[in-house]
């Protein structure tokens, strides 16, 4: 029997970061993983998407310039752009995150996680061996989550992609269909048309929907634009793969779509089916709920969920973030030091509530931090909203001939401070995060006006916000 101070369960990007906050907070921390070191955002999210968006995007950008767009003579280069894909992903070896974890004096232990008792973690190798590990204060779930596949006729025997697939493809497919209109169904939609494949999207439930409404509609918009046909509504009533190789879809409708290839992209499941929740009480296959510390709920005081498992956020930043977070609280209680858990507390998420930043990394992309202008109201605030056309500033006619994009600021009126922003159009990425300290740093409107812009950019969106508000 091995015994720690904390074991962490799942060694993607939030199980490393939580682990390593631990061992510098002066406890012991080990690590489990049955896959490889660096999670779903080291191989198959996060660096490989960007990575396949990117070269599309800088092609995009040379021709939307006069000079550089002359020097352009040809297309992508389909095969350098997998190649650079694939050194994103390492090749999909991990020996450089297992050598950083060996180096932050955190052991691996390779295998099947599972939890047998309390503080107590069995990891099953891939020869079937046990090792039985031991938490003294604590045992963090980091597990993550997969893609989900629906009950629809005939889909799971028709084996189709989910986003794994689709990010390590070797080869780009002549159709391609997917079901799907989120995140991962849009970005994948926008490389693989850029790639050459011809993309139907069967977008039921509409095109990014759970954003401000103008920014599904711009990403559509560029979508068809790139001869992706957008199909708002529509919906598969069965799949199957036929004896050569290729998909077809009934629709609901009863129309019939074939594909080479069939991405499903509808959203994700936690990874919780097997890590023995049922002997603590919990059901195994459902989402952790935590507090804002990530301390389980209806669990004994040593069980914490970070990242995707605990369903507060999906998204690789803000894991990142509940395990700097958890890491610390743990060690805090161990040494009996206070503990701040109230609001934007050293050991609070607090972030996760109210001030998320977001990338899509569409054609255009899409930035946004907070709540949107429906999610405001919901929440009871007192809002208005302020627009502003992005083109409409000299420094987007300075980047780009022909710039395109949107500016939105939701302000909570009874305390004048900014509880949401969004921003659509060419390389807004690096926009964000300027509206994120806003956010977080409840920055009032009137100190707002004393953050100059520099002349000409497009951050001089943020004056003109300011002058359609008022002073």
């Amino acid at each position: 029997m091995t015994t720690y101070d904390v074991v962490v369960i799942g060694a993607g990007p939030v199980g490393e970061n939580a682990a390593d906050r631990v061992v510098q907070g002066g406890l012991t921390a080990a690590v489990v993983e049955r896959e490889l070191v660096g999670g779903e955002c080291s191989y198959w999210a996060c660096m490989p998407t960007k990575a396949l968006l990117r070269s599309g995007a800088a092609l995009r950008a040379a021709r939307q310039v006069p000079g550089a767009r002359e020097a352009v003579t040809g297309e992508l280069d389909v095969a350098a752009v997998l190649r650079r894909r694939d050194s994103f992903a390492s090749d999909w070896n991990d020996e450089g995150q297992v050598s950083w974890l060996g180096s932050a004096g955190i052991p691996l232990y390779r295998g099947h996680g599972r939890i047998a008792a309390a503080r107590v973690v069995e990891v099953t190798g891939a020869d079937g061996t046990t090792t039985t590990l031991t938490a003294r204060h604590a045992v963090i779930v980091a597990t993550g989550s997969s893609a989900l596949v629906p009950d629809i006729d005939g889909l799971r025997a028709a084996e189709p992609w989910t986003s794994r697939e689709t990010v390590a493809a070797k080869a780009v497919p002549g159709r391609l269909a997917v079901i799907g209109g989120g995140v991962v169904a849009s970005e994948m939609a926008t490389a693989f048309s850029e790639l050459g494949s011809s993309v139907t999207m069967l977008a039921r439930d509409g095109v990014l929907h759970l954003n401000e409404p103008f920014v599904g509609e711009r990403v559509a918009e560029s979508l068809e634009e790139k001869g992706v046909s957008v199909r708002i509504g529509a919906e598969a009533g069965s799949v199957k793969r036929n004896e050569d190789g290729t998909v077809s879809l009934t629709l609901t409708d009863g129309e019939q779509l074939d594909a080479d290839e069939l991405l499903v992209a509808i959203g994700r499941t936690p990874n919780t089916q097997d890590i023995g929740l049922d002997t603590i009480g919990l059901q195994p296959g459902a989402w952790l709920t935590v507090d804002n510390t990530m301390r389980v709920l209806g669990a004994d005081d040593w069980l914490y969920a970070a990242g995707d498992v605990n369903r507060r956020v999906l998204l690789t930043h803000q894991g990142k973030y509940q395990a700097r977070a958890v890491g610390d609280v743990i060690v805090a209680r161990a040494k009996g030091e206070p503990v701040e858990d109230g609001e934007w507390g050293r050991h609070a998420a607090t972030a996760d509530e109210r001030a998320v930043p977001q990338v899509v990394f569409t054609d255009p992309e899409i930035a946004s931090v907070g709540l949107t202008a429906a999610g405001a109201e919901a929440a009871g605030l007192r809002i208005r909203v302020v627009d502003y056309d992005l083109a409409a500033t000299a420094g987007s006619a300075v980047h780009a001939e022909g710039y395109r994009g949107h500016a939105r600021m939701v302000v909570d009126e009874d305390r004048k401070v900014i509880a949401g922003f969004t921003l659509v159009g060419p390389d807004v990425a690096e926009m964000l995060h300027a509206a994120t300290i806003a956010v977080v740093g409840e920055v009032p409107l009137d100190r707002l006006w004393h953050a100059v812009p520099a002349f000409p950019t497009v951050s001089e969106v943020w004056l003109r916000l300011l002058e359609a508000y008022g002073r």
